[in-house]
C-alpha cells in the first residue's frame, strides 16, 4: 500500500514565469522520494485571465480561479499560497495573506523598501501559527548544501574574504522593452538589488555574516528604453550594484563582496559564492553546476585546488542517479520540498536541517541594501543598521 501523504493545497497568486515554475515543480513531485507530505494546485489568480488556460490544461486539481487574490484568501480550498507579484504590491499582499491564515512563499525581495518590509513583519509577528518565507533556490544546488555544511563545521580556519552574487546579461541589449523591473514605481529605488539581492545574501545570513557597513558602487548603463509603442523612456533603475562590506562576528572580520548585476556580458543568471580561508576555500558557480572548488591546506603543504564533481546530491532525495546533473528546476524542487516540510512538520522536525530563507532574512537583507542606496549617494561607507528582533 503507498503511504499516506498530506495534502498542502496551494493557490497561486501571480501566473508568469515563477507562477509556472513553481506549478511545474508542483507536477514533478514524483521525482522526489519517501515524503509525507504533498502540494496540490488548487486554486489560481492574476489580473491577466489570458494565463489561466495554461495552469487548467496541466493542473485538474484546480477547484478557485480568480482575478482578485481576496477570493483564494477567503477560499476554504486553499491551506498556502506562493505569490509572485511586483515589488510594489508586496507589503499588500503578503500582510492580507499571512492575516487570512494562510502560509505564505512570498517572492523577493518581500517589500518595495525597508518600510514595506517591517510592516509584513509586523503580520508575521501578529500572526505566529502563520509560516512564512521569502523564495531563495540556488542555495538548494548540492554544491552549495555542500558549502552550508563546511560553515557549520567550521572548516575555514582565519576567513580572508567572502564573494557572493547574481549575475545577468539579458539587459546588455539597449533595445530590450523596458518592463516593470526597470520602473522605479513598481520596482523599488533598490533597482538590481532588489530583485537579485536576496538570492546573493541567502548563505551569508544564514551563516550568521551580517555585514557592519558598506560602500556600495551603483550604476545605471542603459538610461533609456523602448516602452510597448517603441518610444524611448527613462530607465532609472540600477542595473548593477557591486557591494563592499565589512563583517565582524566577534571571532574575526573580514571583507563580504556582493554583485547583482543586469548588465554582466555573457552571463546567463550565475550564481556563484567564493569563501577564502586560512585552512580551508572554497568555491562554486552555477555555470559549472555540478562542480565544486575546494583547497585545503596545512602549513607547509603545497597549495593546490581540486574540483570535485559532486552530481545528484540532494537534500531531499530524488529518483535521480548521482551520476547526472543539477539544475535550476531541481533547486526550485527542492526549495518547495523544503518550504512543504516546514509545514507538514515544523521547522525541528523536517527531514534536513536547511530551511527556506526567513521573514528575519529578508529584514536583514533589506538593511543591507537600504545602507547601500544610502552609500552609492553619498559616495562613501554607510553602517548597516541592526535589524530590530521578530517575534
Amino acid at each position: 500500500m503507498p503511504r499516506a501523504r498530506r495534502k498542502i493545497r496551494f493557490g497561486i497568486i501571480g501566473l508568469g514565469l515563477m507562477g509556472r515554475e513553481l506549478a511545474s515543480a508542483t507536477a514533478r513531485w514524483c521525482h522526489l522520494l519517501d515524503l509525507d507530505f504533498e502540494p496540490e494546485i488548487t486554486a489560481i489568480c492574476d489580473t491577466n485571465p489570458a494565463l489561466f488556460s495554461w495552469f487548467e490544461d496541466n493542473f485538474d486539481t484546480i477547484r478557485v480561479r480568480s482575478s482578485d487574490y481576496r477570493d483564494l484568501l477567503d477560499s476554504s480550498e486553499v491551506d498556502a499560497i506562493y505569490c509572485a507579484v511586483p515589488h510594489n504590491l508586496h507589503a499588500q499582499l503578503y500582510r492580507d495573506i499571512i492575516a487570512a491564515g494562510k502560509h505564505l512563499l512570498g517572492e523577493k525581495p518581500f517589500g518595495i523598501d525597508l518600510r514595506a518590509n517591517e510592516e509584513i513583519l509586523d503580520a508575521v509577528n501578529a500572526h505566529p501559527n502563520v509560516v512564512v518565507a521569502c523564495s531563495s533556490e540556488f542555495p538548494f544546488f548540492p554544491a552549495a548544501q555542500r558549502i552550508m555544511r563546511y560553515i557549520t563545521e567550521n572548516r575555514f580556519g582565519t576567513i580572508i574574504e567572502v564573494e557572493t552574487g547574481l549575475l545577468h546579461s539579458s539587459d546588455l541589449d539597449p533595445n530590450k522593452k523596458i518592463n516593470w523591473k526597470r520602473m522605479i514605481e513598481l520596482n523599488g529605488e533598490y533597482g538590481c538589488m532588489g530583485d537579485l539581492g536576496m538570492h546573493a545574501l541567502h548563505i551569508p545570513l544564514r551563516a550568521g555574516w551580517m555585514p557592519d557597513n558598506v560602500r556600495a558602487l551603483l550604476t545605471n548603463i542603459v538610461t533609456q528604453r523602448p516602452n510597448a509603442n517603441g518610444d524611448m523612456i527613462p530607465c532609472l533603475t540600477w542595473d548593477n550594484a557591486m557591494l563592499a562590506c565589512e563583517v565582524n562576528t566577534g571571532e574575526q572580520s573580514f571583507p563580504l563582496t556582493i554583485k547583482t548585476y543586469r548588465i554582466a556580458p555573457g552571463e546567463t543568471n550565475t550564481w556563484y559564492v567564493r569563501i577564502l580561508g586560512t585552512k580551508f576555500s572554497v568555491e562554486f558557480s552555477t555555470k559549472y553546476p555540478k562542480t565544486l572548488r575546494i583547497m585545503d591546506y596545512e602549513s607547509g603543504r603545497e597549495q593546490a585546488w581540486q574540483s570535485i564533481d559532486l552530481g545528484y546530491e540532494t537534500a531531499y532525495p530524488a529518483i535521480t542517479g548521482g551520476i547526472f546533473e543539477f539544475g535550476f528546476s531541481d533547486s526550485l524542487l527542492q526549495m518547495w520540498a523544503a518550504f512543504c516540510d516546514q509545514l507538514a512538520n515544523g521547522r525541528e522536525g523536517m527531514r534536513q536541517p536547511f530551511y527556506c530563507a526567513t521573514p528575519e532574512e529578508t529584514h536583514q537583507h533589506h538593511q543591507v541594501l537600504t545602507a547601500a542606496l544610502e552609500s552609492g549617494k553619498r559616495g562613501h561607507v554607510v553602517p548597516v543598521a541592526q535589524p530590530r528582533p521578530i517575534g
